[in-house]
Parts: structure tokens; C-alpha cells; sequence
């Protein structure tokens, strides 16, 4: 027998061999309609494959990312079947389902399609949904895999298939369409009521620029159309909030063609906010006892393969950088962690010095390829808010707690309300991705897990998102319109102490081995402005905001008063601009409230003889008339009480 998790949480037995797609048939008619996916023993499972017993089964719905893995990856098969139908000869490269939605990339030969054809093909599919095709697995030997897609005409799948193992390969087929597919996917199509083909890109074939470029066809679905509608409205809101958009409109950072791509350029005002995140953070770490350092942005190549960089990141990096004099090869950095283990090195330590936590805003350099650079979110060059902490195995839980907390902290002050914890974990399946001993990592990830529990977190767990030297504890917020953002990680290392070969003098006057944490509350610099500008729509909080106040004198006339308020405030520590373009005080107005400053000042006749100020608060209009000691002191106020709440 085997026991089956349901989505409403309850138990039932089954006899062994049953699939999932039976056990949703065997449910009641509303609650089988919410079976999208199934895991057995953690790994994700097709709905229509018999389960063997002894195994531990969950049927997942819309609410769970299998499910929504499950319904978009044959959402991609539900577009593909509409292309076939509508492009006869079409050939197919990969079609995944992505974090929202799905795409296929696909050879259309002769064919082109643009934006005004989407419609089209979003009718074919719900056409197709109408005849609720089931999607049917199927399992073929390699040899006539290669038949099928042979005869077809198919060189993509040819090529996906030349590159498998010998074995069995799985085949799904809904409608008149078959694919090469691992699953897992829907019972059948009817699940899909909603579809919307959101863009289109070109895409080189398993992204090699020397391959063809194939056109990539973006969408995404839902059961419900409400869902799509609610969806629709959030994209257009993240259109407003892109923070490229916005990061221009504030004058926070640029790209030039010059200094090259994916090269962010902060501007005065993007590192006036920057400096304040970092001083934030800065004052946060004293209090946890972290020692503040600096580090180079190249190394010796061996550096990096002595830490296992080289072997991991190798393709990510930028070339090695060769001294024609000296013969040595260095790296632009990829990571900070080998740096800091040769800080540690320096010098002998007792385990009455450990934890040692050394932090650095450190810049690193990854060679991202120049389709996937986005804004701020994927660059090439990044600072990492990064510190590494030396310590004793007994200690690898207080101060795990003790980073959450400082995680914790940061959440609050920049009113991240919503968030979950994964634990990552390394798969066991693949092992070869990762460096170091099954003893170790089993240690590492125990360590998270009772951490973790200690703190009372709601946790998800996911296989194979470990770093390559240790597992690691990832923070996913949702922003101010519901999308997800990682954010925050947390990573328990046994794996660099030993490959650096660190050491401490124990109580026993032995030596003995330290144990690393490495974590980067919020990740990179750049990707957290990012996210920031999108959550706050370029609203910051008084406190970190680049400029907090501008004057506006009404005419040139109260010139002379308004560069006394602005040297006032600005003597006061208060972030203070002063706008006295020889413009109409409307447009004065209007054009601060778009630049998001949060307290506009404006001094005229009345104001100039009683010296007092004008106040308008963004977004709450007209605060009233008062004297500049009282202001100076209504906004120190309002950024200590800010700050007394983190």
C-alpha cells in the first residue's frame, strides 16, 4: 500500500501501481479538477506514471510551484500543437516552463510571425483546449526516438536526443502533437481556460551565437480568466515601476556603450542612496561584532582554483589577465570568499577568537552573456553586501540565527511584508556539481535545517539550488504587486576551510578545523536597488531617499531667502535641493513630485518677512506653514522614529 498526501491535507491508502492521474480520478469532482502535479519521495513525478510502494506521494495544486511548473510546461506543448497546426513544417528547439509562464523556441522556416499574430495562435490554443487532450506519456528506445524525429525532420530534437545516454527516452503526446519530454505535465489540456503569448525574441540555438537563431515565443496561462485579467494589470503596473525606467527618470544610474555592457554607472543620486544602504547595513553589522574589510578585484588564477572558482565559474569569468613580464595569470574576481579566507590565514587564531566576521562591500565580475544583461537585475560587474564568518561547529546555529535576524531587520526597514525561506540543498543525484565530502555537506545541511526550526520559519526545501561548496538558506519577498524576488541568502561551508586549509588551536590544544558562513543579506547592491525602485515605485523612506527636501522660491525676487532655507538644512544634515529655475511654481511643483522627493518646501513674500517655510508632503498635499527650527525638527523627527522602528 501506498499513502497519498491529498490537497487538503488528508491521508489515504492506495494499492501499489495506481498513478497519480487515477488517484485525482478517485477524488471528488471539484477536488480532482485541482490536481496539477504529483511528488514522489520529493522528486517531481508524472501524473500518469504508476507509483511504486513505499513511497511518499503529494498531489500538488495551482498554489504550489509543481503545480504551476506542471501546468505551464504543457501549456508550452498546448502552444507548440497551435504552431504545427497553423505552420506546417515548423521545427521545435526547447519549450521549459520559467518562473512565469513558458516559451518554445522554434525554426519556422520560410515563416515569419510578428506581435499582430499572437492573437491567431492564442485562438488555435484554446481551440485545442476545447477537445481536453489527454497528455499521454510514452516510453521509446533511443534508436527509434531518433526514427521518429528523423522522419519528421526535426534536427533540434535530433541533436537533443544524439546528446542523451543510451536508454529509454520518454515521448508525451496530447492531440495531434508528440514532443521529446521528461514531464511532468497536466492530466490534459482542458486545465488550461486562460492564454496569453505575451512577446517575441530571437534566441540562438542552446544559446551559442555561432548557432542559428531560432524564434522564442513567450506566454503564459492560467485556469481561471480572472487570473490572466488580475495578471494582465500587474504587468502593466511593473511596466511604471521598471526600474530602468524610473532609475532614469531619478538620475540614479546609466550604461554606456563605452564602458561596455552590463556596466552600471551610479550617478550622484543613485550613490547618495546606495551610501545610505550601505551605512544602514554598516551600523547594523558593528552591533553583530562583524570587522569591516577590503579586498583587490583580481587574484592569481590559482587562487580561484585552489577555492574550486575556477572549475565551477571558469566559463562564467572574464579570461584570465596575463603578465607578459612575470608569466602570471590573474582573474577578475568572481566571488569574495577567497580573499577573505586569506585574511583569516594571516595570522594564527585560538578558539577563544572564533566567530571572526569579516564583511566587505566587495565588487565582483561574471561574464554574462549579452542577451541575458537586464538594467540593474543582471549585470556583469556587482557589489556584494558579503561577509564570511569564521567558526567553531558548536557555534553554527546561534550565529546562523543571528544572520537571519540581521536579514530580518532589513525586511523591516525597507517594508519587504511578505516573504518565504528555501533551504537549498544539494542533489544527491548529481554530485558532481558540488565539491566536498558527503560527511560534510550532511553536517552543512543539518546545521540549516535545526537553525532554521529554531527561528520558527515556514521553510520550503529544493534540490539542487545549493551553492557548488555548501547549502544555503535563500529569502524570496513579493513586492508591492505580488511578484517573487530572491533575496538574502544564507550558506553553511565545511568545504573552503578545508580546500584553504584554515585551522584554529582548540581548547585541547589541537588543531581543528573552522567552519564558514557566508551570507549577503541583499545580495548584490545592484539587484537590490533594483528590486527597491519596483517595490517602491522610486517612493523611498525619508531616511534613505537621496534627497529628502527642496525649496522652491515662488519668483527670483525670494531667491536670496530660499538659499538661506537650503543652507539651513543642508548645515542640519537634511539632504536638501534647490530648484530656482525661472519657472512657474506649478511646474516647480509638478516636475519634484515626479522627481519623488518626499517634502517640497516653497518660500515666497509671506514666508521670506516671518521666515518660516510652505510645506507639501508627497502624496499628502499641503502640511501647513511652519518656522524653519520647527520643520528642521518635524523631519528629524519623522526619520528617528523611522529609524527607531528597525
Amino acid at each position: 500500500m501506498i499513502k497519498i498526501t491529498l490537497p487538503d491535507q488528508s491521508i489515504r491508502e492506495y494499492q501499489d501501481g495506481i498513478t497519480g492521474y487515477e488517484i485525482a480520478s478517485s477524488l471528488s469532482n471539484s477536488l480532482a479538477k485541482e490536481v496539477l502535479a504529483v511528488t514522489v519521495n520529493g522528486d517531481v513525478w508524472d501524473i500518469s506514471r504508476p507509483i511504486l510502494k513505499d513511497s511518499n506521494i503529494k498531489l500538488h495544486k495551482w498554489d504550489d510551484n509543481e503545480g504551476k511548473h506542471a501546468f505551464w510546461h504543457s501549456s508550452a506543448h498546448l502552444m507548440a500543437e497551435a504552431l504545427e497546426a497553423l505552420y506546417p513544417g515548423v521545427k521545435f528547439g526547447i519549450g521549459p516552463a520559467i518562473e512565469n509562464g513558458f516559451y518554445y523556441d522554434v525554426d519556422l522556416g520560410n515563416n515569419t510571425i510578428s506581435d499582430t499574430d499572437l492573437p491567431k495562435i492564442e485562438a488555435k490554443m484554446l481551440e485545442l483546449v476545447k477537445s481536453r487532450s489527454a497528455y499521454v506519456r510514452s516510453e521509446v528506445s533511443k534508436s527509434d526516438a531518433l526514427k521518429y524525429f528523423n522522419e519528421k525532420g526535426d534536427p533540434y530534437k535530433i541533436e537533443l536526443i544524439t546528446d542523451l545516454i543510451d536508454g529509454t527516452i520518454s515521448f508525451y503526446k496530447q492531440g495531434n502533437f508528440t514532443d521529446l519530454c521528461r514531464g511532468p505535465h497536466l492530466p490534459d489540456s482542458g486545465h488550461i481556460r486562460a492564454v496569453k503569448l505575451l512577446s517575441i525574441a530571437g534566441a540562438y540555438w542552446r544559446g551559442n551565437e555561432k548557432n542559428k537563431q531560432l524564434t522564442r515565443i513567450y506566454g503564459i496561462t492560467f485556469p481561471k480568466q480572472k487570473m490572466l485579467e488580475e495578471y494582465l494589470v500587474m504587468l502593466e503596473q511593473a511596466k511604471l515601476r521598471d526600474h530602468r525606467k524610473i532609475g532614469k527618470e531619478l538620475e540614479l544610474f546609466t550604461f554606456s556603450q563605452k564602458v561596455g555592457q552590463g556596466l552600471p554607472l551610479w550617478l550622484p543620486k543613485g550613490t547618495k542612496l546606495r551610501d545610505n544602504l550601505e551605512n544602514f547595513l554598516r551600523k547594523v553589522q558593528r552591533e553583530y561584532g562583524y570587522q569591516q574589510v577590503i579586498t583587490p578585484h583580481i587574484g592569481l588564477k590559482e587562487l580561484y582554483v585552489t577555492s574550486g572558482h575556477y572549475e565551477k565559474y571558469g566559463k562564467d569569468s572574464f579570461q584570465p589577465i596575463h603578465t607578459p613580464a612575470e608569466s602570471e595569470e590573474f582573474l577578475l574576481k568572481p566571488m569574495n570568499c577567497p580573499h577573505h579566507c586569506e585574511i583569516y590565514k594571516s595570522k594564527p587564531h585560538s578558539y577563544k577568537d572564533l566567530p571572526i566576521r569579516y564583511a566587505e562591500f566587495g565588487t565582483v565580475y561574471r561574464y554574462e552573456q549579452s542577451g541575458e544583461l537586464h538594467g540593474l537585475t543582471r549585470v556583469r560587474g556587482f557589489t556584494q553586501d558579503d561577509a564570511h564568518l569564521f567558526c567553531r561547529p558548536d557555534q553554527i546555529k546561534e550565529e546562523f540565527c543571528k544572520v537571519i535576524d540581521i536579514i530580518f531587520r532589513i525586511f523591516k526597514a525597507l517594508d519587504f511584508k511578505e516573504f518565504t525561506a528555501q533551504i537549498s540543498l544539494r542533489d544527491p543525484k548529481d554530485k558532481e556539481k558540488y565539491i566536498g565530502s558527503d560527511e560534510n555537506w550532511e553536517k552543512a545541511e543539518r546545521a540549516i535545517i535545526e537553525a532554521t526550526a529554531e527561528k520558527g520559519l515556514n521553510t520550503t526545501t529544493e534540490l539542487g539550488e545549493a551553492a557548488f561548496y555548501g547549502p544555503k538558506l535563500d529569502f524570496i519577498i513579493k513586492d508591492a504587486i505580488g511578484r517573487k524576488w530572491q533575496l538574502g541568502t544564507i550558506q553553511v561551508d565545511y568545504n573552503l576551510p578545508e580546500r584553504f586549509e584554515l585551522e584554529y588551536m582548540g581548547a585541547d590544544n589541537q588543531k581543528h578545523r573552522p567552519v564558514m558562513i557566508h551570507r549577503a543579506p541583499f545580495g548584490s547592491m545592484e539587484r537590490f536597488v533594483a528590486v527597491l525602485i519596483e517595490h517602491t515605485a522610486g517612493k523611498f523612506p525619508l531616511w534613505l531617499t537621496p534627497d529628502q527636501v527642496v525649496v522652491l522660491p515662488i519668483s527670483e525676487k525670494y531667491d536670496d531667502y530660499a538659499k538661506k532655507v537650503f543652507n539651513f538644512l543642508n548645515n542640519c544634515d537634511i539632504r536638501t535641493l534647490l530648484d530656482d529655475r525661472s519657472e512657474k511654481i506649478g511646474k516647480k511643483i509638478r516636475d519634484n513630485e515626479l522627481k519623488k522627493i518626499p517634502y517640497l518646501i516653497i518660500v515666497g513674500e509671506k514666508e521670506a518677512e516671518s521666515e518660516t517655510v510652505s510645506v507639501r508632503k508627497q502624496g499628502d498635499g499641503d502640511k501647513g506653514v511652519m518656522g524653519l527650527q520647527e520643520f528642521k525638527d518635524f523631519i528629524e523627527t519623522e526619520i528617528a522614529n523611522q529609524l527607531k522602528e528597525l
